[in-house]
């Protein structure tokens, strides 16, 4: 949250600039200082978006692994089962073959 809010604090500095400015000429048209203004937004949502594409990313990954999982289920006692759809197999460790006994 405090990211947030600096960069809408920067973003109202023109503002008070511009009412500094428009004190002293009143006839200037209003839209004359937005410029400036949406230069800020802009590069203020390049930022957010900088930040905030991992997350994304991170997101979609998590979502894509839901298609191994059934729909949860609630038994009767509150317990929620989620089942996987299909066994993880993990190969078996391979053993190596014993060594015949030396004959002497």
């Amino acid at each position: 949250m405090r990211h947030v809010i600096a960069p809408l604090l920067l973003c109202t500095l023109p503002f008070c600039a511009m009412a500094d400015s428009h004190a002293e000429q009143p006839q200037a048209p209003i839209f004359e200082g937005f410029e400036g203004l949406a230069d800020s937004l802009r590069e203020l949502f390049g930022q957010f978006e900088e930040e905030v594409t991992p997350f994304v990313d991170q997101l979609g990954d998590q979502l894509r692994d839901l298609d191994r999982y059934h729909p949860p289920e609630v038994l009767p006692n509150g317990d929620i089962i989620i089942r996987r759809k299909a066994p993880e197999t993990t190969p078996a460790p391979e053993t190596p073959e014993p060594e015949s006994p030396i004959e002497i």
